[in-house]
């Protein structure tokens, strides 16, 4: 896997809770925050922080539990890691910053944007639906989110040592091409799921989404987001619908679909996604 995160610097964030979040920074100018989800990490924004490291300064947190920050015990819900985000940006000494979320990452630049409207210039959302914001309720009944409800100890067992099976099927299925997320990448990624306390963070990010993110999202989204929103779905995934979800939660929405991606739009189609992100945060507000 190329990795595109060689001049950037990496360091730890210690939390209030003690709990410690890796960090890739690199570049110069109005701060931009990019936050992945499951089946990869940080490094999944290579070519987007690459780029956009010419003219802004790149914030790259590994989530709560996954990658190479601590595997914390509680806190997954997406509220609470807005929380983190935020802790992650003052110690960057930064205030007001745009923030881009892919899968898991959506959920939480919501709740981010939603927790400090004050503080986001703009919001680009990726593939993903926001729990308790319309049509959830239609949304949640898809048969591809079985896995929102996965997770326990028994589900820990049997994914132990079995990482690269269970990942290949999310990385397969939820895929335009599968074959343009090549055996490098999966190795990676399986690699970093496999360390202790990996999948078992990575089974919280889902069931928190039951256990207290709709009901959060109900609450925040009662006040309507105003700062300019991307919403890019990819055409064999979440398409159009991306734009729909956010419309519910945003006065000001401009959407986009990636031809023939699949879910995993910077591995499918890095140099369009790149484009369309890079062009929506270099326009006058």
């Amino acid at each position: 896997m190329k990795n595109h995160f060689s001049h950037f610097k990496n360091q730890t964030v210690t939390l209030a809770d003690g709990e410690r979040i890796f960090v890739r920074s690199g570049g110069s100018g109005p701060a931009v925050v990019l936050i992945h989800g499951f089946g990869d990490t940080g490094d999944m924004w290579g070519p987007l922080a690459q780029n956009l490291a010419k003219t802004h300064l790149v914030i790259v947190p590994d989530l709560r539990g996954m990658g190479h920050s601590s595997k914390a015990a509680s806190g997954y819900d997406k509220k609470s890691q807005a929380v983190d985000i935020r802790a992650v940006v003052t110690a960057f000494k930064q205030d007001k910053t745009a923030v881009v979320g892919h899968d898991i990452g959506t959920m939480v630049a919501y709740a981010y944007a939603a927790s400090y409207p004050d503080k986001v210039d703009k919001l680009v959302v990726m593939d993903a639906p926001v729990p308790g914001i319309a049509p959830w309720d239609q949304i949640i009944l898809w048969p591809a989110l079985w896995h929102f409800n996965a997770g326990g100890p028994d589900f820990e067992r049997l994914v132990a040592g079995r990482e690269r099976i269970y990942l290949d099927r999310f990385w397969n299925e939820f895929a335009g091409t599968p074959s343009k997320i090549d055996e490098a990448t999966r190795r990676h990624y399986a690699e970093l799921y496999s360390q202790p306390g990996a999948m078992r963070a990575a089974f919280a990010q889902f069931n928190a989404i039951a256990q207290k993110d709709v009901a959060d999202n109900i609450e925040l989204s009662k006040t309507r987001l105003t700062m300019p929103v991307l919403a890019i779905g990819g055409e064999k995934s979440f398409g159009e619908n991306m734009a729909i979800v956010m419309r519910n939660a945003a006065t000001n929405v401009r959407g986009e679909v990636v031809p023939d991606a699949g879910h995993w739009l910077m591995e499918e189609s890095p140099d369009a996604t790149v484009a369309l992100i890079g062009g929506f945060l270099a326009a006058a507000i």
